[in-house]
């Protein structure tokens, strides 16, 4: 009987999730039946929103079941078939998440091309990342020619491309980041307009004052906390902010405390709108044809930090609160 390793949420973390919240374990996989197909697990990724469903509690996305295997996107090719939709040898991408092999129907995965591009793209500036920076960016913060962009988390996988996208429509960009190899990034190869780094700066509110001489028009917010405090005092009026992410809290035991914000808002007229990438899911094909397009013209540029080993899925998840990456991170767990 053909077995499966995964790796399972073994307790719920209080705080940074370490080593003993997550289990390895060994699954037999049942026979393949009509109608399925068994996947080897190429890539997958870890991705912040993770840390999220290992608390109980609603939200917009059900939590982790302690003891079921962590789930998220991955990419895998088709070991064995008893569809007709899918051959042996076709590359596919689902949400199956931390495991080697998996057992899915028909309509848990869809085909991708590996000719179009890397086949990892698909799951970062062709998938839900690139998704949500372009949507993000576009459909809440509609950014114009000549306005000011700041982005936090500027070096990530979402924050990466929405700079470039903003770059594309004209804008200004300000990226902000946590090292200096990640400013360089910034800088050097993505040719972001000015950069900061948190760690580094003295007082953010002077930095963002001086980096945006004409105020902040839209503010792709991927990290809350004292970063997202002092651009706020910058805004202009009829300033946007899509709120992406909120990383600086994600592990914090207690609630998180802050300057209030509806004075900002109310003085200056400003929008501020949370969003996940599902809420545009009916112009996912939209939004993946212009940025293919954009990629294959050279107008983006993507950077992926790629951890080798099923066995450390786990490490490369707790580095993401580290910062430790830069562009999107994923873990190749075989070849094809």
């Amino acid at each position: 009987m053909k077995t499966t390793q995964q790796i399972v949420l073994a307790s719920r973390p209080a705080g940074i999730p370490d080593e003993s919240t997550f289990q390895f374990v060994e699954q037999e996989i049942g026979e393949v039946k009509d109608g399925e197909i068994l996947l080897k697990t190429l890539y997958v990724s870890v991705d912040p929103y993770m840390r999220g469903r290992m608390r109980e509690g609603k939200s917009y996305i059900e939590p982790f079941q302690l003891g079921k295997v962590i789930e998220g996107g991955s990419i895998g090719e088709v070991v064995e078939s008893k569809s007709e939709q899918y051959q042996v040898g076709d590359v596919v991408i689902g949400g199956f998440g931390w495991q080697t092999f998996y057992k899915a129907t028909e309509q848990e995965v869809r085909k991708i091309d590996p000719e179009l591009a890397p086949i990892s793209t698909h799951l970062g500036v062709l998938g839900m990342t690139g998704l949500t920076a372009y949507f993000g960016l576009l459909d809440i913060g509609k950014p114009k020619e000549g306005e000011t962009v700041v982005i936090s988390g500027a070096a990530g996988a979402v924050g990466s491309i929405v700079g470039q996208i903003a770059k594309i429509k004209g804008a200004r960009v300000v990226g902000i980041a946590g090292s200096e190899e990640k400013i360089s990034f910034l800088k050097d190869v993505l040719h972001f307009d000015e950069v900061i780094n948190y760690k580094t700066a003295e007082d953010m509110k002077t930095e963002i004052e001086k980096t945006c001489p004409n105020g902040v028009d839209v503010y792709f917010d991927n990290v809350g906390g004292e970063i997202s405090d002092a651009v706020f005092t910058q805004l202009n009026r009829f300033a946007r902010v899509p709120v992406c992410g909120a990383i600086s809290a994600y592990n914090l035991e207690q609630a998180d405390v802050g300057p209030r914000v509806q004075g900002f808002l109310i003085k200056k007229s400003i929008l501020m709108q949370g969003f996940t990438v599902g809420n545009y899911s009916d112009r996912f094909q939209e939004g993946a044809k212009q940025l293919a397009e954009w990629l294959q013209e050279g107008k983006l540029t993507h950077r992926e930090t790629i951890r080798e080993g099923f066995e450390n899925i786990p490490d490369a998840f707790l580095d993401l609160f580290e910062g430790n990456n830069i562009g999107k991170l994923l873990v190749k767990v075989a070849d094809r």
